[in-house]
């Protein structure tokens, strides 16, 4: 994720921060030390941030360990001031392995909470209810209670919560996995709406998390939808077989000239043999140009680690890499050479074309 920090790594899986969980702490700095005009009382008050969000990456982890043991690996898990967010290479389709996957998180932040609950029990320390209320409960106890928080909110039924998950899930095991999708989602939105029609009457926070919500719920459908639309198809049904290719002793000139007279953008650059080297994309001919001038050989501004496909990987798989990859072209080579591309552009092009065939 863009503008984020790694701040370190937990089983090969790294841990960032994103720039605007800065702004997070520098409101809790400053409210605290505008309430109490005390040093203390602002790390205290950071201090209690930092051991919330320290119970939000252990919760992630726990969805990412659950993947883990379905052989689902995680990429990351990235901080935001409104939570964490673990970016699974995918979700489980299968009910079963998506519920225990889903309930992962808010179960570590129930032991959590259990333990300190323990703790706090065993040493006489727990407070009343009414000293959480009147937020002087101890730093423990009101952790305790967080983490209590943390579990209901999460399992409120509504993407992209565990909750909106754990309703899929059991949907998914009565129905089909999209139609399963499609419910929850709505369910989503509609709990949204009444959070936002909530915030605008108490609390503007509410409204944040509606849209939140909305967005999320949205996103989810629409990914699922697009996962329905491509499975079963592979990257030979949807290549391009008509392209334009360079070398790397062609100049970025011959890359403008050939964008001039086509609607290529990206360029797969081959040696002799047929060989892919890299790919020249259009940002990459932009950059080259202004720095060093269209004279640039192509093998000086192209992206040289670009992962070819075969014509069998199917187009599923392939649309997550070209999601997450700079190059938004890839090509695709059959015994060593090139026998096409697939870009965004075409892929979205035949999804549009399948829909009015299907409609």
């Amino acid at each position: 994720m863009k503008w984020s920090w790694k701040l370190g790594e937990v089983a090969g899986i790294g841990i960032f921060m994103h720039s605007t969980f800065l702004i997070l702490i520098v409101w809790i700095g400053v409210s605290y030390w505008r309430v109490e005009q005390s040093a203390l009382a602002v790390v205290e008050g950071v201090g209690f941030i930092l051991a919330l969000f320290g119970c939000v990456v252990l919760h992630e982890l726990g969805h990412a360990f659950a993947a883990k043991s379905f052989g689902i690996q995680t990429r990351d898990i990235t901080l935001l001031p409104i939570g964490g967010v673990a970016r699974l290479e995918r979700m489980p389709e299968d009910p079963w392995q998506e519920f225990i996957v889903a309930i992962a998180g808010p179960f570590v932040n129930v032991l959590i909470a259990m333990v300190l609950f323990v703790g706090l029990t065993v040493s006489g320390a727990l407070g009343t209810l009414e000293d959480l209320i009147a937020t002087s409960g101890s730093f423990l106890m009101r952790l305790m209670f967080v983490n209590v928080v943390l579990v209901v909110f999460n399992l409120i039924p509504a993407f992209p919560m565990d909750g909106g998950r754990v309703l899929r899930a059991i949907l998914a095991s009565q129905m089909d996995y999209a139609q399963a999708t499609r419910i929850a989602a709505t369910v989503g939105q509609t709990i949204a709406i009444a959070l936002g029609f909530l915030g605008l009457i108490s609390n503007p926070v509410l409204v944040l998390i509606a849209l939140f919500v909305w967005i999320g719920a949205g996103y989810e459908a629409a990914s699922v939808t697009l996962r329905s639309a491509v499975s079963g198809i592979t990257a030979k049904v949807v290549m391009l077989t008509h392209y334009e290719t360079l070398t790397p002793q062609d100049s970025v000139q011959d890359a403008v000239d050939l964008t001039l007279r086509g609607s290529q953008k990206d360029f797969p650059v081959i040696d002799n043999q047929g060989t892919v080297l890299g790919v020249l994309t259009q940002s990459g001919m932009l950059k080259a140009i202004t720095s060093t001038g269209p004279d640039t050989q192509v093998v000086d501004a192209m992206i040289r680690d670009v992962q070819p496909t075969t014509t069998g990987e199917m187009l599923e798989s392939l649309l997550v890499r070209l999601k997450d990859e700079e190059c938004q072209t890839v090509p695709v080579v059959e015994q060593g050479q090139l026998v096409g591309i697939v870009t965004m552009e075409n892929v979205s092009e035949f999804l549009r074309i399948q829909q009015a065939i299907n409609a």
